[in-house]
């Protein structure tokens, strides 16, 4: 297994961040794609990577949320981070209007910037979107084969944007939210619909963590560790067995991200 998507430098992993790898390793999670934010976080990706070569990569971009703040040579510091090998996507970018952290012009703005960059660097895009997908797809739709990937982290929308996303060619990203027995049963529902070579695991951790983790665990805090328990509500919803889920999503995070993972 490959978490695509884990926020490592959250502060809430300070204390074990060690252990946290050491527990992921221990399910056999194999790698992990620590998420870039900001500049600043995607820094701290950069030099966690450099600590765990044969095990994380990452990601550098600025989540809309940071928007506002963006300096205004953000795009050549992350130009500069993408130079790394580690580095293996643009992102997190996209636009949230759920929250607006940011003001939508600027959202735009800078996601517009990030997209027009990984054509240029030829990068893949990890991609959030909440509340925005018309805004988000006329964006990225003129970039689509200037790309070599797109990849929708964190799905949550409904069987129309879905679609729209593979139309697109898109990558899905499915995380502990459609482990989610309040707010996940539209995704469980059209997560059937999800063609495997398309299919991609990751737990967004600290957040989103599985409801379905029995018992439950003592803190609220996310961790690799618990992808397994995303795979086992996909097998129920999908007609495929883990061992299908398992080795093809291992399969299609090599072929989006160019990276070899032992």
């Amino acid at each position: 297994m490959i978490d695509i998507g884990i926020n490592l430098t959250n502060a809430r992993f300070d204390k074990d961040r060690a252990a946290v790898i050491e527990r992921a390793i221990l399910v056999d999670v194999k790698g992990m794609l620590v998420t870039g934010t900001s500049v600043s976080e995607s820094k701290k990706a950069l030099s966690l990577c450099h600590q765990y070569p044969q095990f994380l990569a990452c990601t550098a971009g600025v989540h809309p949320h940071d928007a506002d703040n963006v300096a205004d040579d953000y795009i050549e510091q992350l130009k500069i981070l993408a130079a790394n090998e580690s580095v293996k996507a643009i992102g997190e970018c996209g636009l949230d209007f759920n929250r607006n952290f940011s003001t939508p012009k600027n959202q735009q703005r800078v996601f517009n910037q990030q997209v027009e960059l990984a054509s240029e660097l030829s990068l893949p895009l990890f991609l959030h979107q909440r509340d925005a997908f018309e805004a988000w797809l006329e964006i990225l739709t003129p970039f689509i084969d200037s790309v070599p990937a797109m990849v929708s982290h964190c799905f949550t929308g409904d069987f129309t944007q879905l679609k729209q996303c593979l139309d697109h060619d898109m990558y899905i990203g499915i995380t502990g939210w459609v482990c989610d027995d309040r707010r996940g049963q539209e995704l469980r529902d059209i997560v059937k619909n999800i063609p495997l070579n398309r299919l991609l695991i990751e737990t967004d951790a600290p957040y989103l963590t599985p409801r379905n983790i029995r018992p439950k665990p003592k803190s609220s805090r996310n961790e690799p560790c618990y992808l397994p328990y995303v795979i086992q509500t996909l097998v129920e919803n999908m007609p495929y067995s883990a061992e299908e889920i398992i080795q093809q999503t291992f399969k299609n995070t090599q072929t989006v991200f160019n990276w070899e993972v032992n």
